[in-house]
């Protein structure tokens, strides 16, 4: 995971050709020394799209959950402390947004908007905050009634302050889990959006529109959807064991379980 970041940030130093520089003479030509990858239909490296298009999917992945981290961390907090006639309200909403599959969402808003790597994060960030506002809001109906809450309201401390110094630093645990766990699934959208062609736009390369540009030449050009699909599989999987292992390292239940099967193999 650590090593795909950093060729995604250093794509443009290490591509060895122009991602979107065509060449005639060398259309669908095979993985070689020249172009480890192969080219495609236009004769373009492979490789050098394959290392743009990481940049996108991550981009996508980091900004779109951003987004919808914080639209959640905002909506859950403010239900979860204040209950009442505001739960009640931030509650519906987030029913009322889970009640729309969320690609047909997706596809549907797009289909007013023009296709771009800025619009699909924006588009699935305010698509995705429901899971992360359910999760703020139960951890904060559990805290609000700690001692150190109570103590805090005692000596007149204002709810901001109490929410933003006392409570959400408590409640980051499973946000911190979520947030890992919902970089894939927004790289999975996002490649699912371009593979339809209503996410990023040719030239620019993705590795969902190579998988597009692939499934036209899957007999002759088997590279062009074997490496995307297999860079997609591996990303996912990579952000789901990490949300797993922080999920197992913060759960402190996980954590007795596992002290007392050490001590009995003991």
């Amino acid at each position: 995971m650590i090593c795909l970041a950093t060729l995604a940030i250093l794509a443009p130093w290490i591509a060895p050709w122009d991602p979107n520089r065509p060449d005639i003479r060398k259309i669908l030509d095979s993985p070689s020394k020249t172009h480890p990858l192969g080219t495609d239909q236009l004769g373009r490296d492979v490789l050098s799209r394959m290392l743009y298009g990481a940049r996108v999917s991550l981009a996508v992945g980091f900004v779109s959950v951003g987004i919808a981290t914080l639209i959640g961390i905002a909506l859950g907090a403010a239900a979860g402390y204040h209950g009442g006639t505001i739960d009640a309200m931030v509650m519906r909403l987030v029913d009322l947004m889970l009640v729309f599959p969320r690609f047909f969402l997706l596809l549907a808003v797009l289909a007013f908007l023009r296709p771009s790597i800025w619009t699909i994060m924006v588009v699935i960030g305010l698509t995705g905050w429901m899971s992360v506002a359910r999760l703020v809001r139960a951890e904060f109906l559990s805290l609000r009634e700690r001692e150190f809450v109570l103590w805090s309201q005692s000596i007149g401390a204002g709810a901001f302050r109490i929410i933003w110094r006392h409570i959400l630093p408590n409640a980051m645990g499973p946000v911190l889990v979520a947030m890992t766990l919902g970089i894939p699934a927004a790289i999975l959208t996002e490649s699912g959006l371009s593979f339809l062609g209503l996410g990023v736009q040719p030239p620019h390369a993705s590795w969902g529109n190579i998988l597009n540009e692939g499934k036209d030449a899957i007999e002759i050009g088997w590279w062009l959807s074997a490496y995307p699909g297999f860079a997609i599989l591996v990303t996912v999987l990579s952000y789901n064991l990490l949300g797993e292992g922080i999920r197992d390292a913060l759960d402190p239940r996980l954590r007795q379980s596992f002290g007392r099967i050490v001590s009995r193999s003991r």
